[in-house]
This record gives structure tokens, C-alpha cells and sequence, in this order.
């Protein structure tokens, strides 16, 4: 099985910033995307950023110019600077990755879609 686990919350200031960790272990022989989504109170979890094994980032409109993306294939992990925060930034966010989960040398393997508890962000005065 795969574990993510996001950290770097918090309660910061608007204007303020950010940096989101999530990594990743477990049978792991590949990642293919890692990305974050968010979920405010009474809200839908949405999409905020996506980054490719290629390196591809993809963002929200919401986000663009605010928030970068970006991983680091040796430690499994993917990361979120987020800047310039706003009140409306306020949610759990979590971690989300597709994996091939499998073990070396075994024939057996799958392609997973794994997705870490959450950490608050808060922004506030």
C-alpha cells in the first residue's frame, strides 16, 4: 500500500505564505502525478494544482500567479508555495498521487489514486 502525508500548515496572515509537504511511501516503483485539492467548510474539494512526472504544472485559475508546485521524484514528495494568501485561501488541503504500487522484481502491480488526511491552512488577521 501507499501513505501520504501532507504537512506545513497553519494559520498565517493575509498577504502572507505557505509552504505545503506531502510525501509519499510505501510499494512504490513510480509516481505519476502528485497534486493538491482543497476543501473549505461546506464546500466541494476542489482541484488547486497538478504536477506531471514531467514536470508539467498545472494550476486553478484561482491560484495562478499565487501558488507553485513542484516535486522531488527522490524523496516522493511534492510540494505547494503558496503566496499572496487570501481569507478564500482557507481549507484542509490534501495531497493527492497516482502510483504504480508494486514491489522490484514482481510481476504483480497496480496503478493506484492515494490520497493524504489533509492539513489545515488558515489566513486570517
Amino acid at each position: 500500500q501507499v501513505q501520504l502525508v501532507e504537512s506545513g500548515g497553519g494559520l498565517v496572515q493575509p498577504g502572507g505564505s505557505l509552504r505545503l509537504s506531502c510525501t509519499a511511501s510505501g510499494d512504490i516503483l513510480s509516481i505519476n502525478h502528485m497534486g493538491w485539492y482543497r476543501q473549505a467548510p461546506g464546500k466541494q474539494r476542489d482541484f488547486v494544482a497538478r504536477i506531471t512526472s514531467g514536470q508539467s504544472a498545472y494550476y486553478a485559475d484561482f491560484v495562478k500567479g499565487r501558488f507553485t508546485v513542484s516535486r522531488d521524484d527522490a524523496e516522493n514528495s511534492v510540494y505547494l508555495e503558496m503566496n499572496s494568501l487570501k481569507p478564500d485561501d482557507t481549507a484542509v488541503y490534501y495531497c493527492n498521487a497516482e502510483v504504480i504500487v508494486g514491489k522490484p522484481y514482481n510481476p504483480n502491480k497496480y496503478r493506484g489514486d492515494f490520497w493524504g488526511l489533509g492539513t489545515q491552512v488558515t489566513v486570517s488577521s
